[in-house]
């Protein structure tokens, strides 16, 4: 129960970091570890698509590129304070339009750690030298080298309703050329199609069947569907109540152990955000360097309970 009387109340869901509109106690997530680090290589895309989280676009740099330099900065922080990151993940935007992503991923890899690169798979990836930089990594590092193609859904229709017209063919192109290759591969769908999780995964299924590509659309690993998240739904408040009541235990919450990195157009330096959801948020800017950012996050947004504690998505691949 609140310990402030009704009529100090927040008036509106998510518009105090403690109350709830009800006078709840919001939840919080406490930090348990950095077992993954994700890298925002920036806001830039080869295409905008029609509900994208992060509002990217092929004009869109709110969120500049990262540079392999800051992202050194970071990868020693790590080293130094014996962090025991196990991954390094980048995303964007699309990553391969970053420039220097290739140096960005081998110092990550050469210092031991998995590193995951999300990509639609298109153009950017598909460029000839992307490509031959890409069967280098592999060459050198093998399995530590992972790549999750978004691909929305396994029709056309429903793939290009978000994406674009023909971005279906493209990514299949993309995703082709990554099973021939014997890249450590990954799916991610959307559940905004209306159909039950099990139907969607039969159709995954059936189109990785049809392609020759061996990824077990039953396991989460391998094809991790993500809920949508509608900005004008109407969504819950976490409190602390809600733990007992959903059986979600708050360790298994992203923000438990990941923090993003962004460099914002114009700014000096990078900053460390709760997670790949809510780089523009402040409230969730939680300083400038790793260890400044290992505090108890509180869940005071409508993304916290769609995606992380109802939805229970994570962005990482473990």
């Amino acid at each position: 129960m609140s310990e402030l009387m009704p009529d100090a109340w927040p008036m509106t869901k998510f518009s105090h970091p403690d109350i709830t509109a009800k006078g709840e106690r919001r939840a919080s997530v406490a930090f348990r570890g950095l077992e993954t680090l994700w890298i925002n290589t920036g806001t830039l895309c080869n295409i905008e698509c029609a509900n994208c989280y992060i509002h990217s676009s092929p004009t869109e740099d709110r969120l500049a590129y990262i540079t392999a330099a800051e992202v050194a900065v970071l990868l020693d922080e790590i080293a130094r304070e014996r962090l025991g990151t196990r991954e390094i993940g980048f995303t964007g935007g699309e990553p391969f339009m970053n420039p220097e992503i290739f140096e960005m991923a081998a110092d990550a890899l050469s210092r031991g750690h998995e590193v995951l690169i999300l990509t639609n798979a298109m153009q950017p990836m598909l460029r000839p030298r992307c490509r031959e930089d890409l069967l280098g990594l592999k060459a050198r590092f093998g399995g530590r080298l992972k790549l999750r193609v978004s691909l929305d859904h396994y029709t056309k229709e429903e793939h290009d309703r978000e994406r674009g017209t023909g971005s279906f063919a493209k990514t299949m192109e993309g995703l082709r050329f990554l099973a021939r290759e014997g890249f450590a591969l990954a799916l991610a769908g959307r559940t905004r199609s209306g159909e039950t999780e099990a139907a969607e995964r039969a159709g995954f299924a059936a189109l990785l069947e049809c392609e020759g590509i061996s990824l077990d659309a039953q396991n989460p690993a391998h094809l991790v569907l993500f809920p949508e998240m509608d900005e004008r739904a109407e969504v819950p408040e976490i409190t602390t109540a809600c733990w007992d009541i959903l059986h979600v235990d708050p360790a298994n919450v992203m923000c438990a152990t990941s923090r993003m990195v962004v460099k914002r157009k114009g700014a000096e330096a990078p900053r460390v955000v709760a997670c790949t959801l809510l780089p523009d948020e402040p409230q969730f800017d939680l300083g400038g360097t790793l260890a400044a950012s290992f505090a108890p996050v509180k869940l005071n947004h409508r993304h916290c309970a769609k995606f992380c504690v109802l939805g229970g998505g994570s962005c990482s691949v473990a």
